[in-house]
């Protein structure tokens, strides 16, 4: 089954990708093989105590939804803008199907999409 828009949730732990139409739904979750746990910030560290990213893992986010034809990335910390850098570096084809990144909590599967279907019909509206 194929979708046009695709919507995807991640944060350091796991990535939910939503491929959806106006009336259905397909959902992918992909976890990290060595996921990282909470940091605390440390004043004067090196880093300031943000983790990197895992590539297989960002890796495998980007071709998760890499048949969509525009998609909206979300996620309430760092690791959103750690996927954008990371296509931009590795799978720059891809960076093209970024219609958004938006900070955003912890949704529910119902609420991602319902958020992103809404993006999208005001995005649509404004393209066409």
């Amino acid at each position: 089954m194929s979708h046009y828009h695709a919507v995807v949730w991640i944060d350091h732990r796991e990535a939910r990708v939503f491929h959806f139409s106006p009336t259905e739904v397909e959902k992918l979750v992909l976890h990290p093989d060595h996921p990282t746990k909470h940091i605390h910030h440390k004043a004067g560290s090196v880093g300031g105590g943000h983790a990197t990213g895992d590539h297989d893992f960002l890796h495998a986010v980007a071709e998760a939804f890499s048949d969509a034809g525009a998609v909206l990335i979300a996620g309430p910390g760092a690791a959103k803008n750690e996927l954008v850098s990371h296509i931009e570096k590795h799978d720059p084809k891809l960076k093209k199907l970024i219609a958004a990144v938006e900070t955003v909590d912890h949704p529910s599967d119902g609420q991602l999409v319902a958020h992103a279907r809404k993006y999208f019909k005001a995005e649509d509206r404004m393209v066409k």
